[in-house]
C-alpha cells in the first residue's frame, strides 16, 4: 500500500519503508497485527450499551508511554497477523454474529490503509453500524482526513498540555500540538455526540482526560483549553485510574498512584468550568483486570456529568 512505502501516518514522520521490511518507531510492518478482539463492556455507557462495543485491539503504538499497561503488544508487538482479509472477517463477526453496537478500532493509526480497505468491504456487504476511532490523540489531521469514513465516533485522549511532560511520559514532545489540532478538526468535522432512541452513540466525539500523578496541572490546562476551544457541552471522560507499570515503576514521579487530592483538583476544575456532559470516574476505582488498548480504557464506577 502506498501509505507504508514511506510512512508518514503519525506525527513522528518516520518515513519508514514498511513494505520493504524497515520499521519505524511504532514497529508496525506490512501485515495487520491484532492482539485481541470481541465485545467490550468497559467503554463509556453509550459506546458499550447492552451488547458491547465490537472492539479490535491492534498491536503496536505510535506513543512510548512509560506507564503503558499494554506494553506486551503496544511496544513488544505481541499479537497475530491477520491481513486485510482476516480483519474483514473480524468486522463481520462482531457486527453480524455478535451484534455489537459499533466497530471499535483501538490504536488504529499504524494500520489505517489496511483498516480502510477492510471497512469498505464490510460496508459493501451491508454493515452499517458506526466505526469508533479509539486513539491516544497523537494523530495527523492530513491523514485522518483521508480516512474520514473510519471516524463516525471518536474516543480520543488528551494526555498532556506541555511538550516537556509529553516527552517525559510518552517520548512525544509534539503531542499537545498534534492532539489539539486533531480535536479541533473533530469538533468541526465529526461534531457533537449524538444518540439513537436507545441512547447508543451514533456519531460525535468524547475526550478522555487521564489524570497523572503530580501532574494534575496538565489535565487542568487541557480542560481549560477544551472549554475555550470546543465548548463546555463537549463530552468528557475524566479518569483516575493511573497505575504505575512498565517503565513507570523505575521512573521517579511516575512510580506512584494518583492521590485523591490531585484528582479532586481536576474534578473541581471540570465542574467550575461548567462542563455539562460526560463522566467522572470515582476515585480509587480499580481498573479492569485487563486494560485493553494502548490508550487507557475506563473501568469501574463512573458518575455522569449533567
Amino acid at each position: 500500500m502506498q501509505e507504508i512505502l514511506n510512512c508518514e501516518l503519525c506525527p513522528r514522520l518516520c518515513h519508514a519503508a514498511r513494505a520493504a521490511g524497515k520499521l519505524g518507531f511504532c514497529g508496525a510492518g506490512d501485515t495487520v497485527k491484532i492482539f485481541r478482539w470481541g465485545p467490550h463492556m468497559g467503554e463509556e455507557p453509550p459506546i458499550s450499551g447492552e451488547n458491547g462495543s465490537g472492539t479490535v485491539f491492534f498491536s503496536h503504538c505510535t506513543l512510548g508511554c512509560l506507564y503503558c499497561q499494554n506494553y506486551p503488544w503496544s511496544k513488544g508487538g505481541k499479537g497475530e497477523l491477520f491481513g486485510t482479509d482476516g480483519l474483514e472477517k473480524i468486522f463481520l463477526e462482531l457486527a453480524q454474529e455478535r451484534k455489537c453496537h459499533n466497530l471499535n478500532l483501538v490504536t488504529p493509526g499504524p494500520w489505517l490503509p489496511f483498516i480502510a480497505e477492510a471497512a469498505a468491504r464490510v460496508r459493501a456487504k451491508g454493515v452499517s453500524i458506526p466505526f469508533v476511532y479509539n486513539t491516544s490523540g497523537y494523530e495527523r489531521v492530513e491523514v485522518v482526513k483521508r480516512h474520514r469514513e473510519l471516524l463516525d465516533i471518536v474516543l480520543t485522549d488528551l494526555r498532556y498540555s506541555t511538550s516537556e511532560v509529553a516527552q517525559l511520559g510518552s517520548y512525544a514532545p509534539n503531542y499537545p500540538q498534534a492532539a489539539r489540532s486533531f480535536i479541533e478538526w473533530c469538533r468541526d468535522e465529526v461534531g457533537p455526540l449524538d444518540f439513537d432512541d436507545d441512547g447508543i452513540a451514533t456519531r460525535g466525539m468524547i475526550v478522555r482526560i487521564l489524570v497523572l500523578p503530580g501532574k494534575e496541572s496538565e489535565a487542568i490546562e487541557s480542560l481549560k483549553w477544551l472549554a475555550n476551544t470546543c465548548g463546555t457541552d463537549t463530552y468528557i471522560s475524566v479518569m483516575s485510574q493511573y497505575t504505575p507499570v512498565y517503565k513507570a515503576l523505575e521512573t521517579p514521579g511516575w512510580d506512584r498512584k494518583l492521590r485523591e487530592d490531585e484528582y479532586a483538583r481536576v474534578v473541581d476544575c471540570a465542574e467550575s468550568l461548567g462542563f455539562e456532559n460526560g463522566w467522572i470516574q470515582e476515585f480509587d476505582t480499580p481498573a479492569p483486570e485487563e486494560l485493553l488498548g494502548c490508550n487507557m480504557q475506563p473501568g469501574g464506577a463512573n458518575k455522569a456529568i449533567g
